[in-house]
């Protein structure tokens, strides 16, 4: 069992940055692929990044590049999502998720049911 615990969400300005920190319980974090999700109000939860066990391989959704980067600290069992450029469709709850299943670098998970295990969420506000 994994527990996940998002942070670092809150309100900004467009144009401004948040990093999102996830920190996992447990002495397995190194083993899964770690991926963020959101979910804006009325809409459905979207793949963001995911990056792989050792941090090598990473992949997002096109809105997001450029602008948004993952990363992982296997030491301390964190991973983070730096976010900047922050733009008013942002706005959302940000998951963090966790993989337990072995994926090869070139097929990352970025599918919500292939995820094992989530955060409770934190929210995201970006103003115009």
């Amino acid at each position: 069992q994994v527990r996940l615990v998002e942070s670092g969400g809150g309100l900004v300005q467009a144009g401004g940055s948040l990093r999102l920190s996830c920190a996992a319980s447990g002495r397995t974090f190194r083993r899964y692929d770690m991926g963020w999700f959101r979910q804006a109000p009325g809409k459905e939860r979207e793949f963001v990044a995911v990056i792989s066990v050792s941090g090598g391989t990473t992949y997002y959704r096109d809105s997001v590049k450029g602008r948004f980067t993952i990363s992982r600290d296997n030491a301390k069992n964190t991973v983070y999502l730096q976010m900047n450029s922050l733009k008013p469709e942002d706005t959302a709850v940000y998951y963090c998720a966790a993989d337990q299943d072995y994926h090869v670098s070139s097929d990352l998970p970025r599918l919500f049911h292939e995820y094992d295990y989530w955060g409770q969420g934190t929210q995201v506000t970006v103003s115009s």
